[in-house]
C-alpha cells in the first residue's frame, strides 16, 4: 500500500459533539505523518488506533486554532509518554514561540527534542525529503499565512525481469543493484545488454496533495498536477461565493475546478461550514464540474495503490 490517508477531523471553526476540527493522519511509502493538529486531535487518534510512536514529523497548515490548538497537547502527553526520539514541527513562523511559551508556563517538561521548521516563503519548496518521500509547501492565500503540503513518494527501482537475465551466464546477484537502478550490462564481449532488457517498468510513484483554507487560488495548479489524490477545502457551495472573498475559503465548485485542471485521480472535500446539515450537497456540486469527488467524514480512510482505490 503506497497511500493510506485517515481522516480525525474534517470540519471548520468550533469543535462540536459530532464536528472534529482539521487533522490527518497519512501513511506514505512506509512513513508517517501527522498534517494539521486541531483541537482534541490527540483523542481522535487512539479512538482510531492511530500509533503515536510513528509520527516523527508534524505539519501545521496555519496558526487558527482549527488547525492546530491540538498541538500543545498532543506534545505534553508525548512527555507523558516519555517520548525519547526527535519530533519536527512545520509550521508558520510563530510556532516555535507560541509552542515553547505554552509548554514553559504549563511547565510541560519533554526529555525528546522539538525540531521547528519555520515557513516564510511564499513560492513552493522543498522541506522534507529522505530516502523514500519528498514534502513541498503549496502556497495558499488565506487570512493568515498559510501552506498546503505536497507528499509525493520517490521513484523505486525497476524490477528485475529474471527471465531474461538467466539468458546471460555473466550476470551475478551482485549485478541486480546496478540494474535496478537502470544501468545495462556491459558483457565480457564488449556487447551491451540494455536496461530495457532485464528489466521492466516500476509502479509510478504515488502522490499526495492537502490545500487547506485557501481562496480560488488557479495558481497552485502546477504544483499539484497530475497528483493521485487531493483534498481541498470547500467550505461554502456557490450559492454563497460572495462569503469567500470576505472568509478567504472556497467552494465545492471551485475545488472542483482545481482538481480538473490539475488532472488529479480523487478529489476529497473538507472543511465543511457547520450551517450545512447535509454535506452530500457538496459532492453534487463539485461533480457537475469534476466526476471523481469524495467526501471527508470523520474516520474514513483513503488508501491508493497501483491503481486508485477508495476504502471507507
Amino acid at each position: 500500500m503506497s497511500i493510506k490517508l485517515k481522516i480525525l477531523g474534517c470540519h471548520s471553526a468550533t469543535p462540536r459533539v459530532n464536528a472534529h476540527p482539521t487533522s490527518q493522519y497519512l501513511e506514505i511509502n512506509n512513513r508517517h505523518f501527522l498534517i494539521d493538529c486541531g483541537e482534541g486531535t490527540q483523542r481522535q487518534m487512539r479512538k482510531y488506533k492511530v500509533g503515536f510512536s510513528k509520527i516523527n514529523h508534524i505539519f501545521i497548515s496555519h496558526l487558527h486554532g482549527d488547525h492546530f490548538f491540538g498541538l500543545i497537547g498532543l506534545l505534553s502527553t508525548y512527555g507523558i509518554l516519555n517520548r525519547e526520539k526527535d519530533l519536527h514541527v512545520y509550521g508558520p513562523v510563530g510556532i516555535k514561540e507560541i509552542t515553547e511559551l505554552q509548554l514553559k508556563l504549563s511547565m510541560s517538561h519533554v526529555r525528546y527534542r522539538i525540531v521547528f521548521h519555520e515557513l516564510s516563503s511564499k513560492k513552493s519548496e522543498l522541506i522534507f525529503e529522505d530516502d523514500k518521500v519528498a514534502v513541498y509547501t503549496i502556497p495558499l492565500r488565506h487570512r493568515v499565512y498559510t501552506n498546503g503540503f505536497l507528499f509525493k513518494e520517490k521513484p523505486k527501482p525497476r524490477n528485475l525481469h529474471l527471465d531474461n537475465i538467466k539468458q546471460y551466464d555473466e550476470i551475478e546477484t551482485c549485478d541486480y543493484y546496478n540494474i535496478k537502478a537502470g544501468k545495462d550490462f556491459i558483457l565480457s564481449t564488449g556487447e551491451i545488454v540494455p536496461n530495457e532488457e532485464l528489466t521492466t517498468d516500476p509502479v509510478r510513484p504515488k502522490s499526495y496533495a492537502f490545500c487547506s483554507d485557501t481562496m480560488f487560488k488557479p495558481d497552485i495548479v502546477p504544483i499539484i498536477e497530475g497528483v493521485d489524490i487531493l483534498y481541498h477545502e470547500a467550505t461554502f457551495l456557490k450559492e454563497l461565493e460572495h462569503l469567500c472573498e470576505k472568509t478567504k475559503h472556497s467552494t465545492a465548485e471551485q475545488a472542483a475546478i482545481i482538481a480538473k485542471d490539475a488532472n488529479v485521480g480523487l478529489l476529497i472535500l473538507g472543511h465543511y461550514s457547520s450551517r450545512y446539515s447535509d454535506i452530500e450537497c457538496f459532492k453534487e456540486e463539485a461533480q457537475t464540474v469534476f466526476e471523481n469527488v469524495a467526501l471527508a467524514r470523520v474516520g474514513e480512510t483513503f488508501t491508493c495503490n497501483a491503481s486508485l482505490q477508495l476504502q471507507v
